[in-house]
């Protein structure tokens, strides 16, 4: 009887979609930390909405990032971590505790459009290499981060 042999051989396509993918972790592990901030220290006469808005994003952003680092290892990676490491990767302004509600909903749109933005090369990366699980995972990211987008600029209307 004959055993087949696993043999696991990185392409240069598969470190570009392992790339990205630890790009989209950094991403929702800073966005994360920027949103559990806002919720901290917004104040003002829409406190209880956004404090509220807020609290349901950050947890939303938990358990993604933990989806997103298991198919990192799923596809026999390793995902990036530690603070510094997360932050540089995901190259996002941070802000301050002190500001307005409208800055700080105006901040986590261009964070979260950042996400949109690599999570769309993701997945379009991830089309090409017919790998339809991490599509569907980034999917599932740009459908919430759209909608968070629309909900926080509508909270600036």
């Amino acid at each position: 009887m004959k055993t087949a042999t696993a043999t696991t051989t990185k392409t240069k396509s598969d470190t570009r979609l392992v790339d990205g993918l630890n790009l989209v972790l950094a991403d929702c592990y800073q966005l994360m930390a920027l949103t559990h901030l806002a919720h901290w220290n917004v104040e003002g006469p829409g406190f209880f909405q956004l404090h509220k808005a807020f609290e349901h994003q950050y947890e939303e952003l938990f358990h993604a990032i933990d989806d997103i680092a298991e198919r990192v290892r799923a596809l026999d990676a390793y995902a990036i971590g530690g603070l510094s490491k997360l932050a540089q990767t995901a190259d996002m302004d941070e802000f301050g505790p002190t500001m307005s509600q409208k800055d700080f909903v105006a901040a986590l749109i261009v964070a979260h459009e950042k996400v949109i933005d690599d999570a769309t090369r993701t997945r379009d990366h991830a089309a090409e290499m017919s790998d339809l699980e991490t599509q569907d995972l980034m999917i599932k990211r740009l459908t919430f981060h759209q909608k968070t987008v629309w909900m926080l600029k509508s909270f600036l209307k």
